[in-house]
């Protein structure tokens, strides 16, 4: 049985890739014959055009896990050249709730279309930044967190897989300004101080070694050497930055290294190369055709190679305690390769055995050099190169946090205003008309700027997503990643424990404002208004806890069908794409605000999942803000008929699960004009002050008769 299991799991590895991943690459390369099998740690695909290497591709899900808007990743092939240059970047699968059923996903495609071209070293920024050798694209509307994540997955991933295929330098990712030779150190020193420090370096490889490298390619056993040779050098070979007066000079001597210095050109650098052994490091092929074939430079993953016009001959050295050597050359790195000197660089010694009469094999070894530090001078940063250095170590989502700056300014100003309104309330419910017209403003500014601007609409599906992460894998990173709802989801959880979920119901909802707005015109133009008897009222508020339940029952099988479902929620199409989608969803969402014309959010009270998600808590709540009195319900009945929601039972009481908290009631509860209870005492103070006192007695003088 394991045998068949086994062997499904290989013939599951080995099967081709789906036909739009294949096309995707054909797309790329026109002239792609052969797709390899998925190969190595990242499960690369090599792609050839007979035996021609094209490039390469492989999905993101095998390289990074970067969870997305939706709490998963989103898996992305990309292909890239042998030059680690992406030719093209598709998404596979996703499951941003944005893009379900609301923002087209060809946006998404556009979106990622955008990397080709660009290199896996290099630097991309979603918006604007400070570095001026970023590369910046357009965000899209309405998904900046899903772009920024896409962003992130394709060039991280893609610079991984580069480096393990040895296409890029793992620390290539950002040149900084180049270093400059310090002309002025210069100590007299000898060859066993130079090679000491590091000024000089040496690479030496015996015949064993070399033997060993060609072990598993066609030149195995070829030109093998004896077991009494293994240990012979097949090449002793030393390498030092000339441009150094303190190494120049004391190998070459004073007039030699001015001579040299004087014939290089600004940001030109000579490199002195030595050796000895059976093996040369010059060979023949710069005879025939100009070029040496054996040594090359390496730098920040750029290739630098010589010609003949970059040699010279090096004959006489003047440097104490310096070996003997059979070859000595000075190679002239030109300023076109923009070779810094203060970083390091690699030299790369190729090795070449026959396998045929034209063919051959070749294997590299490799020499890093770094100029020693007292040698150099380095440029400090500039202001601007700083922020750009401090922004490219930015997580993401501090880099999403700096570009949405003005909405989160904005956005805390806000709630900094209504949390002084809901402690204040007391006193700003005694001037009823001014709260009134405070509160259509902020409901305004919900609308408009919370929803419209900032799409910072809560939804259900952040209800689920966040369950999901408790229950699996809980990142701050994927909560922090949308500012705007992350301070949203902060505030409303501490309104919750403080006043209940009414604060954000009766505030903060850009669609239940929508709702409001639109039910206090209809109010202003006489628009009869119907209201549920309290017994059907009260039964039907048990519907949206339903709701929820069935979601909640769906995303435990699978969170992108509850996210669909999820779409009783009118709040994608009326707030967050502003009616632009489909016409079955724009006249869901628009039946629903036409009934609230005639009944004040219907929705909010008897079908919103969310709601009933943030009402489950709202039994936590510590304090009890909203006064009563006890004539309130019995027999009072002025706020229960007055409350638009109908949240206030018969018997008085407010039920907080339901409360929007509008402060209606307690403008109520302060006004002396309007209030029963308070007219009432009112009345009999009057009564008191108006009924007269008490008569005076008169003393009565009995006169004795018998005057």
């Amino acid at each position: 049985m394991w045998g068949l299991v086994l062997a499904g799991m290989q013939q599951a590895l080995a099967d081709p890739p789906g036909a739009l991943e294949r096309e995707r690459m054909l797309v790329a390369f026109p002239a792609l014959t052969s797709i390899s099998e998925p190969a190595g740690e990242f499960a690369v695909r090599t792609l050839k055009a007979g035996e021609d290497v094209l490039g390469y591709a492989f999905q993101s899900k095998s390289v990074i896990d970067l969870p997305a808007y939706s709490g998963k990743p989103i898996n992305m092939q990309v292909v890239l050249d042998p030059q680690g240059i992406i030719q093209d970047a598709y998404v596979l699968e996703h499951h941003e709730p944005i893009l379900l059923t609301g923002i087209p996903e060809s946006k998404l495609h556009e979106f990622s279309a955008k990397y080709t071209g660009i290199g896996v070293n290099q630097r991309v920024v979603v918006g604007r930044s400070s570095d001026p050798n970023a590369v910046t694209v357009d965000a899209v509307t309405g998904a900046t967190v899903t772009v920024m994540v896409l962003s992130e997955t394709v060039m991280r991933a893609a610079h991984k897989v580069a480096v393990s295929l040895g296409l890029v330098e793992a620390h290539a990712a950002i040149k900084s300004k180049p270093a400059t030779i310090r002309q002025a150190v210069y100590s007299p020193s000898d060859w066993t101080t130079l090679t000491g420090n590091g000024a000089i370096r040496r690479l030496l490889l015996t015949r064993g070694q070399i033997d060993q490298a060609f072990v598993g390619s066609e030149a195995e056993g070829i030109d093998e050497a004896s077991a009494e040779q293994k240990d012979d050098t097949f090449i002793d070979l030393y390498v030092a930055h000339l441009n150094a007066p303190t190494i120049g000079r004391n190998l070459l001597g004073d007039s030699q290294y001015d001579y040299l210095m004087g014939q290089l050109k600004e940001g030109e650098q000579a490199i002195a190369v030595l050796g000895n052994g059976l093996y040369s490091f010059k060979g023949s092929g710069y005879v025939r055709g100009g070029i040496f074939d054996r040594v090359q430079l390496r730098q920040f993953g750029d290739l630098i190679s010589f010609r003949d016009l970059d040699f010279q001959r090096l004959d006489d050295v003047y440097l104490d305690g310096m070996p003997a050597f059979a070859e000595k050359a000075i190679f002239i790195v030109r300023n076109q390769y923009a070779f810094d000197p203060g970083s390091d660089w690699t030299l790369e010694l190729l090795v070449r055995r026959q396998t045929g009469p034209v063919d051959g094999v070749f294997t590299s070894f490799e020499m890093s050099y770094q100029i020693p530090e007292d040698y150099i001078e380095r440029p400090l940063p500039t202001a601007e190169e700083l922020a750009a250095i401090e922004e490219a170590n930015r997580p993401m989502w501090v880099n999403i946090w700096y570009a949405k700056s003005f909405q989160v300014a904005v956005l805390g100003a806000a709630l900094l205003l209504l949390m002084a309104i809901l402690f204040l309330q007391d006193r700003f419910t005694r001037y009823p008309a001014f709260l009134h017209w405070l509160r259509r403003g902020y409901l305004m500014f919900t609308v408009v700027f919370i929803g419209w601007y900032a799409l910072g609409q809560l939804s259900v599906v952040n209800v689920l997503t966040f369950v999901h992460a408790v229950m699996q894998d809980f990142r701050w990173e994927l909560f922090l990643s949308d500012p705007v709802i992350f301070m949203l989801w902060v505030f409303t959880a501490g309104s919750i424990l403080l006043w209940g979920r009414g604060v954000f119901c009766g505030w903060l909802c850009p669609f239940g404002a929508l709702q409001e707005l639109i039910n206090e015109a209809a109010r202003k133009l006489k628009i009869r208004q119907y209201e549920l008897p309290f017994a059907v009222h009260e039964r039907l508020w048990a519907v949206k806890y339903i709701i929820l339940l069935l979601l909640f029952g769906l995303s435990l099988e699978s969170l992108a069908t509850a996210e669909r479902y999820a779409e009783v929620e009118p709040f994608k199409t009326a707030i967050t794409l502003k009616f632009g989608r489909e016409w079955w969803f724009v006249a869901y969402a628009v039946l629903l605000l036409v009934i609230n014309i005639f009944t004040r959010k219907v929705y909010c009270r008897y079908i919103c999942p969310l709601g009933a998600a943030l009402a489950i808590p709202t039994k936590l709540r510590l304090f009890d803000w909203l006064k009563r009195r006890k004539e309130c319900g019995q027999p009072c009945q002025l706020c229960a008929n007055e409350c638009e929601i109908q949240a206030i039972h018969p018997d008085g009481r407010i039920n907080a699960n339901e409360c929007h908290y509008c402060l209606d009631c307690q403008m109520t509860y302060h006004n002396e004009h309007k209030c029963p209870p308070l007219i009432a005492q009112q009345k009999k103070r009057k009564r008191d002050k108006a009924a007269p006192a008490d008569p005076q007695l008169i003393p009565v003088v009995e006169m004795d008769p018998r005057t």
